[in-house]
């Protein structure tokens, strides 16, 4: 039972083999032990600038699923997932996440050709990180995987809390186009400390009038009014933080659309492509802590008496099994055609269950403890995975029961 290589879940292409290949390999070197036993990047970023320059520029991982013409190679979900698959084994820190899984879909669904032209191809070559800040502390229920997103109660529906974006009483001079105040607070923001792009949910247009729209907000020409703050989260290779906004100059995404809905239903389709690549990112964590279990189980386990070994052996091929059928769905999800695939949240439940177990098995102490958080984690921000399925099942029309 050697994990080290595992089984294909799908059919792999000789590129999409060099992918997974030269990102194994830098993150090992970045990453693995004895780096991976020590601590997680303590800077100001919450990674390391250096790897994320590698990874993006080097790599191109940040322009996997771009379009050609902004400077992306146009690959789609299946390479990414294989780079979030390999990421989440190394437990790596980096803006991959909240930006390129995140945010950038977003913007180049919604956004003006303009708006695509001047971030895309810095997001393409790694200069540009990004982050999507979500009122409500509830994430997952923004991207409409643990409950509707239309109702607008997530970002404040209008009343007070959330966040609310009102048009600019004139232009800035020197601020950005766009005429828009942007006042509230939103929590949980992965990477919101540092990224040099905000995209904030907000809502406008009063109590009568209110909808969901989503705004652009430029950090270096934020002013005094923008204020963040990291926080010390479960997982020390994640970086969410706490973003207030005090009448924050911003742009809205895109055009100011007919049916408020277009806006909900983006998130909701972002969020389920979003869920298969964190479906991958969570297996293979749970993958790597697998491996590190059976590496240390190799090298030697003093104590353990022949009843007791065999009763590990058992539970480990168990766990083995469940692991490789998470990277199957996760994969098979990335190469489900048209945006959004259905079985996201699907997949992205079995992941954060099979990191769970794998977690809970993990040895020794100290990988137990950081695989533990990363699961924490997970199932905090995106799950947990009951309610991925309850709401899949409400989408697909099925009864309650069906979402065990």
């Amino acid at each position: 039972m050697d994990t080290a290589e595992g089984a294909e879940p799908t059919a792999l292409t000789e590129e999409q083999r060099e992918i997974r290949r030269t990102l194994r390999a830098l993150l090992d070197r970045h990453t693995g032990p004895p780096a991976a036993r020590t601590t997680a990047p303590t800077g100001p970023e919450g990674y390391d600038p250096a790897l994320w320059a590698r990874m993006a520029g080097e790599l191109g991982l940040a322009r996997l699923a771009l379009p050609e013409e902004y400077g992306g190679t146009g690959r789609g979900t299946p390479e990414l997932a294989l780079a979030c698959e390999e990421a989440g084994r190394a437990l790596a820190a980096s803006p991959l996440l909240a930006t390129s899984v995140l945010t950038a879909p977003l913007v180049a669904a919604l956004g003006t050709p303009a708006q695509r032209a001047a971030l895309l191809p810095r997001i393409a070559e790694g200069a540009l990180t990004c982050a999507l800040a979500a009122p409500g502390g509830s994430l997952a229920h923004a991207l409409g995987l643990t409950g509707d997103n239309t109702t607008g109660a997530w970002s404040g529906d209008g009343r007070a809390g959330g966040i609310q974006a009102r048009p600019a009483p004139a232009p800035a001079p020197d601020g950005p186009p766009g005429g828009w105040l942007l006042y509230g607070e939103a929590e949980q923001v992965l990477d919101g400390h540092s990224a040099g792009l905000l995209l904030v949910a907000a809502h406008t247009g009063g109590f009568a009038r209110s909808r969901t729209l989503l705004y652009l907000v430029r950090t270096a020409d934020a002013g005094t009014g923008l204020v963040r703050t990291r926080h010390a989260g479960l997982d020390p290779t994640r970086s969410p933080a706490t973003v207030q906004l005090r009448d924050v100059p911003a742009e809205l995404l895109g055009e100011d659309p007919a049916d408020p809905a277009d806006v909900t239903r983006a998130l909701a389709a972002a969020g389920r492509t979003a869920a298969v690549l964190l479906a991958a990112e969570a297996a293979g964590a749970a993958r790597g802590a697998l491996e590190r279990t059976l590496g240390h189980l190799r090298s030697g386990r003093p104590g353990a008496g022949p009843d007791a070994a065999r009763g590990t052996r058992h539970r480990l091929a168990g766990l083995h099994v469940q692991v490789e059928a998470a990277r199957s769905l996760a994969h098979c999800a990335a190469r489900e055609p048209g945006p959004g695939p259905e079985s996201g949240p699907l997949a992205l439940a079995q992941a954060l269950e099979a990191l769970r177990a794998a977690a809970g098995e993990a040895a020794p102490p100290h990988e137990a403890d950081r695989y533990g958080r990363r699961a924490a984690a997970d199932e905090l921000l995106f799950g947990p995975a009951g309610r991925l399925r309850a709401r899949a099942a409400e989408r697909a029309g099925l009864p309650g029961e069906a979402a065990a």
